[in-house]
């Protein structure tokens, strides 16, 4: 509940936008400005790390909302999951400061869509997170595969491929799936 007002503000100018015909392409960079609240803080004063994360969620609304992502999800019955996430801190944030939070679309592979996130103030990154997510049925809980979602929205044209790094990434933070076991052993 903690950001549920600035999600639900971020979603309805997302609609805003879309009406007025402030589409986003597949590649585009979404941009959604906010200040450091002093609810983000933490006893440092300055930005929590865990808010960053939590603060990158309203980028990613703008982001579907606005390309077109958002109506077919909920059309089809459509959720998205987050799993798998890393973030880069370089600089704080402060009470009070205005800051961006630009989000893209990193590209895809046959489980999952990539995406990046970043806090920038003034044009400068302060802080980056990648994030990688499945979209589900809530009928049958199955996972949705990439021609289903592309059959919806289109394929996008013009992603770059993803970093190699990334697909290490998720590879090396990777858990067992959900119906193999995962013992809680510390080694």
């Amino acid at each position: 509940m903690n950001v549920i007002w600035r999600t639900i503000l971020v979603h309805l100018s997302a609609r805003r936008r879309l009406r007025r015909g402030e589409r986003l392409e597949p590649t585009g960079v979404s941009r959604v400005r906010l200040t450091t609240l002093p609810t983000d803080i933490d006893i440092l004063m300055h930005m929590n790390n865990g808010r960053y994360l939590s603060l990158f969620d309203l980028g990613r609304w703008d982001l579907l909302v606005r390309n077109g992502v958002w109506d077919a999800m909920k059309t089809n019955g459509w959720y998205a999951v987050v799993s798998a996430e890393t973030i880069t801190f370089r600089k704080s944030l402060q009470l009070w400061q205005r800051f961006d939070v630009e989000s893209r679309l990193l590209g895809h592979d046959d489980k999952a869509v990539y995406m990046e996130h970043r806090a920038v103030v003034d044009g400068e990154v302060y802080a980056r997170a990648i994030v990688r997510a499945r979209m589900l049925a809530r009928e049958g809980n199955r996972r949705i595969t990439h021609e289903e979602l592309f059959a919806a929205v289109g394929r996008p044209e013009g992603v770059p491929d993803i970093d190699p790094w990334v697909h290490e990434w998720a590879v090396a933070s990777a858990l067992p799936p959900t119906k193999a076991p995962a013992p809680n052993v510390w080694k």
